[in-house]
C-alpha cells in the first residue's frame, strides 16, 4: 500500500514541476537545489547498502564455484543484449534519419556549447588495460566515497571470500553486515519519501532553465531515441518473460516505481536501491541481485548503449557524411569497448560519443545540439539501464534456477492491492 501512495505522490510531482517549469521558469531553477538535495540523500545509501548485500549474498552462499558460473553467465548475457541495443538503435537511426533535414539547428549553437564539446574531445578514454587495472581499488573509502560500484564489488567480492576461508570466527562479522543490511533498507525506505519532493524539484528546474519549448526544435531526435528506447524495452522484457516464464504486466507494475523515479530525477543511483529491493522482494535471490545490478553499471548500460549508435548516426547524418555498414560496425565496436566503465562520469556518453567523433576527423557540432537537450534524452536512457539490469537480476537468477515462482506470485498478488 505504502508503493502505491509512493507512486501516486512521485506522478503527482511530476506533474506539478512540469507545470510550475513552464509558468514560472524563474522560480523553477532556484529549485533545483532540492533535487541535488534529494540525490545527495540517495548516494550516501549506495555504497553501505552495496557492500552489505553482497558480502551476504556471497559469503553467505559459501559456494565460490557457483559465484564464478554466475559472473560468466553475467556477462554472457549482457553482452548479447548490448548487442540488440546496438542493432536497435542503428536500425531505427537508419528508418527516422534524426540528423537529416535539420540543418537550422546549427546556426543556433552558443559558442560556449561549442568549447564544452571540445573540451570533451579532448577527454583521456581509458583503454582496455586502464579499465581492467582500475578495477581493483586502492582504498575502498575512496571507493564509496566517489560512488564507484565496481571497485565497491571487487572489494566485496574478496571481502566475501576471505569470510569463506575464515569460517566460523567471522561470524560476528556476517551478524554485523546483517544488521547494516536491514537497516540500509529501512533507511532507503525513509530516503524515499522525499523522492516526490526531488522529482519535483528536478522536473521544474530542468523546463524552467531549458524550456518545454526547446522540444519542438529537436522533436525529431527525441522521438527517434525514445522510440527506440521502447521497442528495446518491449524486446527484452517479453524475450526474458518468456524464457523465464514470468507475467508480463507483473513485471512491468514491479519495474514501475524505480523506473519512473529513474526517468524523473535522470539518475541511476536514485532509483538503484529502490530497485534492488524490489527484484529482491520479486523472487531473486539477494547475492545475484547484489552481484548483477552493480556489475550492470560498468557492463550493462543497454539505454546509453543504444543512444551511442543513433548518436553516432545523429552526427554524421547532420554535416552529410554517409557511414558505409562496414564502418558503422567498426564504430559500434570501438563503442562498445570505450563506453565500460564510465556510467559514473557526468555527461559520460556526450564524453565518449565526442572522443570518438574527434579520434575520426568527424565535425563535433552534431555532439553540440545533443549537448543542449542532454538532460531530456539522458531521462530516458538513464531508466531503460536501470530496467536493463532489474531485467538481468531475473534472467541470471532463472539461469541458475535459484528464482523464487512463489514469492514473486505473492508480490504480484500484493502490488494489486
Amino acid at each position: 500500500m505504502q508503493n502505491i501512495k509512493l507512486t501516486r505522490y512521485i506522478i503527482i510531482s511530476l506533474i506539478l514541476g512540469i507545470i510550475v517549469g513552464i509558468l514560472f521558469p524563474a522560480f523553477a531553477v532556484k529549485l533545483s537545489p532540492l533535487a541535488m538535495m534529494f540525490l545527495n540523500m540517495v548516494k550516501m545509501i549506495i555504497a553501505p547498502l552495496l557492500f552489505a548485500t553482497l558480502v551476504i549474498g556471497i559469503a553467505g552462499h559459501g559456494d565460490i564455484k557457483s559465484l564464478g558460473k554466475i559472473g560468466i553467465k553475467t556477462i554472457i548475457y549482457f553482452e548479447v543484449v548490448t548487442i540488440a541495443a546496438l542493432v536497435i538503435g542503428l536500425g531505427v537511426g537508419h528508418i527516422t534519419q534524426p540528423g537529416a533535414g535539420i540543418d537550422n539547428l546549427t546556426t543556433n549553437v552558443s559558442s560556449t556549447y561549442m568549447d564544452a564539446v571540445t573540451a570533451m574531445g579532448h577527454t583521456t578514454h581509458s583503454s582496455l588495460r586502464d579499465l581492467v587495472v582500475n578495477i581493483f581499488p586502492s582504498s575502498v573509502v575512496k571507493s564509496m566515497a566517489e560512488g564507484n560500484l565496481l571497485q565497491i564489488v571487487v572489494f566485496s567480492l574478496f571481502f566475501a571470500l576471505a569470510i569463506c576461508a575464515v569460517g566460523q570466527k567471522a561470524k560476528p562479522m556476517m551478524d554485523l553486515l546483517n544488521s547494516l543490511s536491514e537497516i540500509m533498507f529501512k533507511f532507503t525506505e525513509y530516503v524515499m519519501w522525499f523522492a516526490p519532493v526531488g522529482v519535483f524539484a528536478a522536473i521544474a528546474s530542468t523546463i524552467g532553465s531549458s524550456g518545454i519549448g526547446i522540444l519542438k526544435n529537436y522533436v525529431k531526435i527525441v522521438f527517434s531515441l525514445y522510440f527506440a528506447l521502447i521497442v528495446f524495452l518491449i524486446f527484452i522484457i517479453v524475450f526474458v518473460c518468456k524464457i523465464v516464464k514470468i507475467p508480463v504486466m507483473g513485471l512491468i507494475r514491479v519495474l514501475k516505481d524505480p523506473a519512473l523515479l529513474a526517468f524523473s530525477t535522470a539518475s541511476s543511483e536514485a532509483a538503484l536501491p529502490k530497485a534492488m529491493e524490489q527484484m529482491e522482494k520479486f523472487g531473486v535471490p539477494k547475492n545475484i541481485v547484489g552481484f548483477v545490478m552493480p556489475t550492470g553499471y560498468t557492463f550493462n548500460l543497454d539505454g546509453s548503449t543504444l543512444y551511442l549508435s543513433m548518436a553516432v548516426l545523429f552526427a554524421t547524418q547532420l554535416v552529410g557524411i554517409d557511414l558505409s555498414l562496414q564502418h558503422q560496425l567498426i564504430i559500434m565496436l570501438a563503442l562498445m569497448f570505450t563506453s565500460k566503465g564510465v556510467a559514473g562520469v557526468p555527461r559520460a556518453a556526450l564524453v565518449v560519443l565526442a572522443g570518438t567523433l574527434s579520434s575520426l576527423n568527424y565535425p563535433l557540432i552534431g555532439v553540440a545540439i545533443l549537448l543542449g537537450i542532454d538532460q531530456i534524452l539522458d531521462m530516458g536512457r538513464t531508466t531503460v539501464n536501470l530496467v536493463g539490469n532489474c531485467i538481468a537480476t531475473i534472467f541470471i537468477a532463472r539461469w541458475e534456477n535459484e528464482f523464487d515462482y512463489a514469492k514473486m506470485r505473492e508480490y504480484i498478488k500484493s502490488k494489486d492491492i
